[in-house]
């Protein structure tokens, strides 16, 4: 139940802090006193949009809190915070929450009437709900629900599949080509710089033939043989050094030279043996190099590394046209078990809803008829919807006769204000029993009544609140005489005349006196005090 309640900083409620009791709490006042303000204060908290406009004074936050208890003493703590700029942020025990998460967590705690949920009584998504609730369907709803929303995402997954394959097949082919082009050509990293390299020798291999060959005759042949100056260089050196140490370095370094111009003359001479004058691979390799640049004008790169790239993200894209259709095919086992599961459990909500729908009917006839309407014939109609949808495959009508003589049509169309109001009230105690709600809150549900049915329906919110906490804002002396507690909303002026909107309990003769304002008005006859204490008597 709605324990406490504290506002502060939203539209004229400057600072607020009230406990409700348990049953039936009335709340009456004054039209303009701040009624609908409590009420929307409280909306926000239960998840309803911020808006910065509510906020009194700019300069601070707007803050709404409310304690909820159950009959074990536990209690939650609930806040929203919306701050000047229009911001809000929502608390669960002082723990950050999404709004979703706010809504869900609060909407098994209260449930609001608002003066304009009686339109909810043409909107056969209520009308199911009510159903439903009745028929005690919610864990095979939300069985169901889940099923639908698999099977929705996976209708969407479907399609989409379908769009990639219908888009890969057509790329299909011209990828297989590009791929098939360049897997032939056998890539390698750094292939070009070598078969360049390559081809700059073949194209200039009697030169460089030449040049070698020519070198080494320059370096060792019979008319100017360098080594074998060298080595008798050499020996001379040898046999001075044996009286001169100081030039044995000279010796060693003259031994290396000698050594060192060998191996030189040697490797020249080999290299000049390896070079040949080969045509048919030099075009060999100058055909090679045409196709790995042809291929590189062509996808628009500038190395064969990224042709090679380019290679693997072919055959990526290839691979991933098969896997597509290996998901598509997948795809469609599952949409096909999903189908078939929702279909039961969807068959399952129609029975338990064809089964439960005579009783509802009965159970809400007997309930209306009891508020003056002893003819009234209430009917709840299924009819198959066109495809089955988030709640299954039914649709859910109320028909509706205030007598019994005419025959039933919707009752959007043919109930009153008043008997909207009375079918609502029956629908919401209904609902309350069967949802187990902890707290259920009116804002005039009785609007359209008056007499005997006033006195009736406010015996039925009595009913209610005997289970439950009812809080019931409204206009009527015959419903605000029966609450178990009765709060005053009433506005105070400043010396600014700066507007605030209180709210207190009352009792005793501020209470008579308070019915019978709502009996005669502002004057408050000696009539009226006496038929208020009548009311309050009874």
């Amino acid at each position: 139940m709605l324990a406490r309640l504290t506002i502060n900083n939203y539209a004229l409620i400057d600072a607020l802090d009230i406990s409700f009791p348990k049953h039936l709490v009335i709340i009456t006042g004054q039209t303009g006193a701040g009624k609908s303000i409590l009420l929307g204060a409280l909306s926000l908290l239960l998840g309803a949009k911020a808006d910065a406009d509510v906020i009194c004074d700019s300069s601070r936050n707007c803050v709404v809190e409310a304690e909820f208890s159950d009959d074990e003493g536990q209690q939650r703590i609930v806040r929203r915070v919306v701050t000047p700029q229009g911001r809000s942020r929502a608390f669960i025990d002082d723990m950050p929450v999404t709004l979703d998460e706010l809504k869900k967590f609060t909407a098994s705690l209260v449930d609001i009437h608002s003066q304009n949920s009686q339109t909810l009584l043409g909107e056969g998504a209520f009308q199911r709900k009510v159903l439903d609730a009745f028929a005690g369907n919610n864990a095979l709803l939300g069985e169901y629900e889940a099923c639908y929303r698999h099977f929705r995402s996976l209708l969407k997954e479907q399609g989409e599949l379908e769009q990639k394959v219908a888009q890969e097949q057509k790329n299909r082919e011209y990828l297989q080509f590009q791929f098939d082009q360049l897997d032939k050509a056998s890539l390698e990293a750094g292939e070009l710089e070598r078969l360049e390299q390559e081809q700059l020798e073949l194209a200039n291999a009697e030169d460089l033939k030449l040049s070698l060959q020519t070198a080494v005759k320059t370096l060792d042949n019979e008319q100017a043989d360098v080594l074998s100056a060298i080595k008798d260089a050499c020996s001379n050196l040898t046999k001075a050094a044996k009286v001169i140490e100081r030039l044995e370095p000279l010796l060693q370094r003259l031994e290396s030279s000698r050594i060192e111009l060998k191996d030189i003359i040697q490797e020249m001479d080999a290299e000049q043996e390896r070079i040949s004058v080969d045509d048919a691979r030099l075009e060999a390799v100058e055909g090679r190099i045409a196709l790995i640049y042809d291929l590189m004008r062509k996808h628009e790169v500038d190395s064969e590394e990224k042709l090679i790239e380019l290679k693997d993200s072919l055959d990526a894209a290839l691979q991933e046209g098969e896997n597509l259709g290996e998901r598509l095919a997948e795809v469609k086992k599952q949409l096909a078990a999903a189908d078939a599961q929702c279909a039961a459990l969807s068959g399952k909500l129609h029975a338990a809803r064809t089964a439960a729908a005579p009783k509802l009917s009965q159970a809400l006839q007997n309930s209306i008829r009891g508020l003056e309407m002893p003819f009234a014939t209430f009917e709840t109609k299924l009819s198959a919807l066109l495809e089955r949808g988030p709640s299954g495959e039914d649709e859910v009508i109320y028909m509706f006769s205030s007598s019994g003589g005419d025959k039933p049509k919707e009752l959007s169309k043919v109930a009153s204000g008043g008997e909207l109001s009375r079918i609502m009230l029956c629908l919401k105690a209904m609902m309350a029993q069967h949802m187990q709600m902890p707290t259920m809150i009116f804002d005039e549900i009785d609007v359209g009544v008056s007499g005997s049915v006033a006195d009736r329906m406010g015996q039925m919110i009595v009913d209610m609140g005997a289970s439950m906490q009812v809080i019931a804002i409204t206009h009527l002396p015959q419903v605000a005489s029966k609450g178990d507690a009765h709060f005053l909303v009433y506005k105070e002026f400043d010396d600014d005349r700066t507007a605030s909107s209180k709210i207190r309990m009352i009792e005793g003769d501020e209470r008579v006196r308070e019915i019978a304002r709502m009996l005669s008005g502002r004057d408050l006859t000696p009539e009226a005090l006496a038929n208020a204490r009548v009311l309050l008597a009874k």
